[in-house]
């Protein structure tokens, strides 16, 4: 009988939580949730080795464990950081977290294009979350930024150089997922970069998960590109029966045209189980899915605000009802407002109407109600 995993007590933004041996400072927050968990731009915990590159995870540990009680003098990076029994962490009860996470952004947006009234990312990248929630209002930045050229990396793919955080994320999903990587970090320091070997292009089955697993507008579907904006689709869980992959999918509706096909997320942003190219650029008609319902929006996003019931419904055509076809829209205000149906009646008051008409008529309703109530 094999032996089983120990289990230890650690103690986050003073929550206390038992998690197994070997867990990370950043799981075992997310286990918690809300406020307690950090935030984080590299780690993905499907991808291996993925972590410790954006620095926006630190943390700091006030008690390093029972055995030894000192405080580790650094704040670390909770994605690569391990629990030990007794350790207590500090996320946002920490000043010095808060403070270093401001420079962690400002360091992010260095480079980074003030470019999210166009971004395809805008309203689900992770970045303009991180800025809002984490970042300065101001920058101490005076200099030119850096730039670079759009690139088509293959049929489907745009690269964004100027969005990129070099997060390798897209880096360790080619090479884990596909097995033939075509891309990578060119240059080293300030001048590396996100860019294809000389004459590749991305082409694989299950490349475009790429763009998935990006955090920011970097790499983006060619063929949704500038076609809606996110927060104006309905989300809807969906299937196919695919021979190359599982065929589980969220599309991305606005009536009943599909604007785009994503893998599905979790409350993390990370992928439940990868697509092929297929799924995700081939089958844009709603005829080609099994539509399973409105998705569960768990992360707080602009997204997470929409009303998901009616999602994959048709829009109302209003130009019929405008020009007199269907004449819904020249309703009687009195036949749609409460209070001007069963208490006043606009037309019939000499002068204009005002507080007073209101509360003199509330009054009387008021005490019709009493009377009705006395006489049973």
């Amino acid at each position: 009988m094999s032996e089983q995993t120990p289990k230890f007590k650690v103690t986050i933004d003073n929550i206390t939580i038992e998690v197994p041996a070997g867990t990370t400072i950043l799981n075992a927050a997310r286990e918690i949730g809300g406020d307690v968990t950090p935030p984080a731009m590299c780690y993905y915990s499907k991808l291996e080795g993925s972590g410790g590159k954006c620095r926006t995870c630190l943390v700091e540990v006030s008690k390093g464990s029972e055995k030894d009680p000192r405080p580790m003098p650094k704040l670390v990076a909770s994605c690569r950081t391990t629990v030990m029994d007794g350790m207590e962490v500090k996320n946002m009860t920490s000043p010095k977290v808060v403070e270093a996470r401001k420079g962690v952004v400002e360091m992010q947006l260095l480079n980074h294009p003030l470019d999210c009234p166009v971004c395809d990312q805008a309203g689900e990248c992770h970045l303009q979350d991180l800025s809002y929630e984490h970042g300065s209002s101001t920058t101490r930045t005076e200099f030119e930024r850096t730039t670079f050229s759009q690139e088509d990396i293959g049929e489907y793919i745009q690269l964004h150089k100027t969005r990129c955080i070099l997060c390798y994320r897209c880096v360790f999903a080619a090479n884990q997922l596909t097995g033939k990587r075509e891309h990578g970090v060119l240059m080293r320091g300030d001048h590396a970069e996100i860019s294809t070997f000389i004459g590749k292009a991305l082409e694989n089955e299950f490349i475009g998960n790429v763009i998935d697993v990006c955090p920011v507008g970097a790499l983006t579907d060619k063929t949704f590109r500038f076609k809606n904006r996110v927060w104006f689709t309905k989300p809807v869980d969906a299937h196919r029966n695919c021979p190359t992959c599982s065929g589980k999918t969220r599309l991305w509706m606005r009536g009943e045209e599909v604007f785009r096909v994503t893998a599905r997320k979790d409350k993390w942003g990370e992928v439940e189980e990868w697509i092929c190219n297929d799924c995700r650029f081939h089958k844009k008609q709603a005829s080609d899915w099994v539509i399973e319902g409105p998705s569960k929006i768990d992360r707080h996003s602009v997204i997470s605000q929409n009303h998901y019931q009616g999602a994959v419904e048709a829009q109302p055509e209003l130009v019929n009802e405008i020009i007199g076809k269907n004449p819904k829209l020249l309703f009687d205000i009195h036949e749609v407002s409460d209070v001007n149906r069963e208490e006043i009646d606009l037309s019939k008051i000499n002068g204009p109407a005002h507080s007073d008409n209101f509360l003199a008529n509330q009054k009387a309703k008021h005490e019709r109600k009493l009377k009705v109530g006395r006489n049973k």
